[in-house]
């Protein structure tokens, strides 16, 4: 007991020293906490990471229940190759849209305004039922340890409530705070997962034999089977926002390069490609997506293994898969009952604090939302840490409305989430393509366009296959919410609280947001197309209505507002070649309609409470 007491403190302080802290210069940059690769990898890998816990389980409780558990190789292997695309996809991507909003800003630019509100829409769906999952999974592993798993609604439903409060407190207080709280129970996680790998090791060399618990199986029909396998996939793919996350949040991290970097251009010049590919901002970007090309596979390949070889999966003996292994593996190790809780309890730790992601990215994209006119300009407030607190509280409370919903079942949200983020991923193949097709030429364009469309179609088919595969579950039910937000948010953009002129994006974007440079402009430009949308849409339904009622001889004047301010050109808004150039809206402004509300956006320091 005294060795797993020593291990246990010995891993803990290893992780809290190696953990990112925030220096004072870098705690607010345009008026935004600005992170470094360490702090990005707790933020925007945590969600990915923790999947470890129950897409696995998910995974095999697709196939146990028929005795399909020995073709969930099969399975893996295409969790992985669906990773590998995927991920290579969205690390090219951050080349190219490397001022954050992710798929929301690649449809902008490269597709059309319309798919762009549907992806922002379905961001944020996926967003809310991240926090969802992750709680409940919190939840599922806590009460793994009393073997009460799938027993009181009630209690899953208060403990993942209560797990999604602690979410909100710490990441209303700031990323530097978050990121150091979250890198150092990933650096815990981390290492204990490979202790419980040995002791599983060990259990498998001494021939441990396998759990005596059998479960009816219903034989299924060659095309159940199929089907059951295809369900199994989907399950197991259900991370995969954290692609979106990073590219999404990358406006939030600093412009530098990492230490590894700087080492290898100064002393491996002849590798100048690769360190330019790791390069800045996105570099970092890249260096936390690139675990998404081998973890996922890996780790399921893994627990795949261990849960076939020990017979073990969700609900056995009243613990999830990886409780059950974490048992096992555990039991090998000196005092290993103390090393179970402690990695049960960081379970129900890192599971919430996955909900981290996706409350970064909602602060990341409603903020633009408002911008375009698709959420009300009240949403948008950022407190002097720089942190959207209005979006973050507004998010939590949908989603544990939710989890009261679903009366605390992970299962039943499952179907749900990861379905959302598939179709913004396609969309980002496709503007990849877009992308190169506009810009290459030769080879370059020929095998770039390959790979994109690849990656575009083979999103479109996930994203078709989420739906059919977890159709018996609720997934149906996606297409219904997808087409009501779709609605809900055009039915919002159309009304008067979707318009914008200049002074009002001006001031959401510059004054309110706090936001400088090549981000504010890309936004600015993206306000000023969707306002076109808008505006052609809105004269598109207005004289339609007025052309029906002109067919039975009611005619009637028909008002329509001033043509909005033109956007032009994307290469234009931006100023690639100017950084510091002024707002593109100032030119469409006049002194009466210049924003004043808190004054110049401030550049070095904290913003003031009176942003509001």
């Amino acid at each position: 007991m005294l060795f797993s007491i020593l291990l246990l403190i010995a891993i803990a302080f290893l992780s809290f020293k190696a953990s990112p802290r925030e220096r004072a210069e870098d705690a607010h940059v345009h008026g935004a906490g600005q992170i470094g690769l360490l702090a990005a990898v707790a933020l925007f890998g945590v969600d990915y990471f923790t999947s470890f816990y129950y897409a696995t389980g998910e995974m095999m409780s697709a196939l146990h229940p028929y005795g399909l558990q020995n073709w969930a190789y099969l399975v893996a292997g295409v969790i992985a190759l669906a990773n590998m695309v995927f991920g290579a996809l969205y690390m090219y991507s951050l080349g190219v849209f490397n001022e954050g909003g992710g798929s929301y800003t690649a449809s902008m630019r490269y597709l059309w305004p319309g798919l762009s509100l549907i992806v922002a829409v379905v961001l944020i769906q996926d967003y809310t039922l991240t926090i969802v999952v992750s709680a409940l999974s919190g939840s599922d592993q806590l009460l793994s340890i009393l073997n009460l798993y799938g027993k009181y609604w009630w209690l899953h439903f208060a403990i993942g409530a209560g797990l999604a409060a602690v979410t909100w407190f710490l990441t209303i207080r700031g990323r530097g705070e978050s990121a150091r709280v979250v890198f150092t129970l990933l650096g815990i996680f981390v290492m204990l997962s490979i202790t419980m790998g040995i002791g599983l090791v060990i259990a498998n060399v001494k021939g441990l034999p396998a759990v005596a618990y059998t479960a009816p199986v219903t034989q299924p029909t060659i095309w159940q089977a199929l089907y059951h396998m295809l369900t199994a996939t989907m399950k197991g793919m259900v991370a995969l926002s954290g692609l979106e996350a990073m590219s999404n949040g990358i406006q939030f991290i600093k412009n530098e390069d990492v230490a590894l970097v700087k080492w290898g251009k100064k002393h491996l010049p002849k590798l100048n490609g690769l360190w330019n590919f790791y390069s800045g901002k996105s570099g970092i970007g890249r260096f936390v997506q690139s675990s998404f090309l081998f973890y996922g596979g890996l780790t399921t390949f893994f627990l795949t293994f261990f849960a076939i070889r020990f017979n073990v999966f969700d609900g056995t003996l009243g613990r999830t898969l990886v409780g059950n292994l974490a048992s096992i593996g555990f039991s090998e190790i000196p005092g290993g009952q103390i090393l179970f809780w402690a990695y049960q309890i960081l379970a129900v730790a890192l599971l919430a604090a996955a909900s981290m992601t996706a409350l970064q990215d909602a602060q990341a994209t409603e903020w633009r939302d408002v911008a375009i006119g698709e959420i009300p300009e009240v949403v948008v407030y950022r407190d002097p840490r720089g942190t959207f607190t209005r979006s973050v509280t507004i998010t939590f409370g949908v989603a544990v409305l939710i989890m009261f919903l679903v009366r605390g079942q992970t299962t039943q949200a499952v179907p749900y989430y990861g379905v959302g983020v598939f179709m913004p991923i396609m969309v980002m193949g496709w503007a990849v393509f877009r992308h190169i097709r506009k810009n290459f030429s030769g080879a370059k364009r020929a095998w770039g366009s390959a790979g994109a469309a690849m990656a575009a179609i083979l999103g479109g088919v996930v994203f078709v296959g989420q739906i059919a595969g977890k159709w018996q579950e609720g997934g149906w039910v996606v297409l219904i919410s997808f087409s009501v937000l779709a609605l809900a948010a055009h039915s919002l953009l159309l009304s008067p609280l979707g318009y914008r002129d200049p002074a009002q994006i001006h001031r959401i974007v510059r004054d309110k947001a706090r936001v400088q440079g090549a981000m504010a402009s890309i936004v600015e430009w993206q306000s000023l197309k969707m306002q076109e949308y808008r505006y052609s849409l809105r004269h598109l339904l207005l004289g339609s209505v007025s052309g029906f009622f002109e067919f039975f001889g009611v005619r009637r004047p028909t008002r329509f507002e001033p043509q909005p301010v033109a956007a032009g050109e994307y290469d234009e808004a931006l100023h690639i070649d100017h950084a510091e150039a002024p707002s593109i809206l100032l030119t469409h402004m006049n002194n009466d309609n210049m924003p004043h509300v808190g004054g110049s956006p401030n550049v070095t320091a904290a913003g003031s409470h009176s942003n509001n």
